[in-house]
């Protein structure tokens, strides 16, 4: 299926980017904007942005959308917290995104590796907003509550697609414990994110339906952007939704109560993160 016009870009390398990728280079640092092959990447690095992906690049899930490696996970980096929080410093970051491939391995989920990036980060740039995209944690919230009690800013976790289509698209995840993921950090007091991706299998009233889903656990910013197949052993694009639509999503979700939609083909999770928090809560 060819793109629409939409969505094609102009990919320019920059000095400024090239300057992000070696500095993440140099301190063993991964992101998911290279890992999911985002369609943003070069824009985000040319403007010094990045979003870090934490715990190695090997997730233990295997999502039919995701183009992050499924294979044997990695050992944790003991100084991942620091040479991230360098990293950050060094980018000037005043919003900075954490995301991480998911490690059911682990007793924990990962959660105290995640605190322990939140706590360096907050010692190194205490000005700087921190936001979150966490996995479920198989929906065990004492591990959920050690990445809350950390503190940061935001708290993201994405639904990605309608309940109908997790079998397929994400058959180790469970549409509801992702509500209760997001119920859970509101519940807590935290701003709350999530994100879904269209052009999967869906209808536009299976969205409004996941919409209204997201409303009723009081998210307060929401993501919608247009699914890509990274590779040819990854889910087609069933279609590509007009950017006519993508208007609409984001009407609907707001008169549904949530502050903040982003909805476009080429959004994704941390899609102007730090500016959308701002105009959104002044932080």
């Amino acid at each position: 299926m060819l793109k629409p016009a939409w969505l094609k870009q102009k990919i320019t390398a920059t000095p400024q980017g090239n300057k992000v990728r070696k500095l993440l280079e140099n301190l063993g640092l991964n992101t998911v904007c290279e890992e999911a092959k985002c369609p943003n990447r070069n824009s985000c690095f040319s403007e010094g942005t990045a979003t870090f992906l934490i715990m190695g690049s090997q997730c233990t899930r295997h999502c039919t959308f995701c183009n992050i490696g499924s294979g044997a996970p990695e050992e944790l980096d003991p100084d991942e917290p620091e040479n991230l929080a360098k990293a950050a410093k060094e980018m000037n970051l005043k919003h900075v995104v954490i995301t991480s491939v998911t490690r059911d391995d682990l007793p924990d989920g990962g959660a105290n590796h995640f605190a322990r990036t939140i706590t360096m980060l907050n010692e190194v740039l205490p000005e700087t907003t921190i936001e979150v995209l966490i996995p479920d944690f198989l929906g065990n919230f004492k591990n959920l509550n050690t990445v809350l009690n950390a503190g940061p800013d935001v708290l993201n976790h994405n639904v990605e697609t309608i309940p109908q289509l997790y079998s397929r698209i994400r058959p180790e995840a469970d549409y509801q414990r992702s509500l209760d993921v997001l119920r859970e950090s509101k519940s807590a007091g935290f701003i709350t994110k999530t994100g879904i991706m269209v052009g999967l299998g869906e209808t536009d009233d299976q969205v409004r339906g996941v919409l209204d889903d997201i409303a009723e656990v009081e998210v307060d910013i929401v993501t919608i952007g247009q699914y890509l197949q990274p590779s040819p052993k990854h889910c087609p694009v069933d279609r590509f939704v007009l950017p006519e639509i993508f208007a609409e999503y984001e009407e609907y979700a707001l008169s549904k109560g949530i502050k903040k939609a982003v909805s476009g083909p080429l959004v994704r999770s941390s899609y102007r993160a730090g500016t959308v928090l701002k105009e959104v809560f002044e932080m």
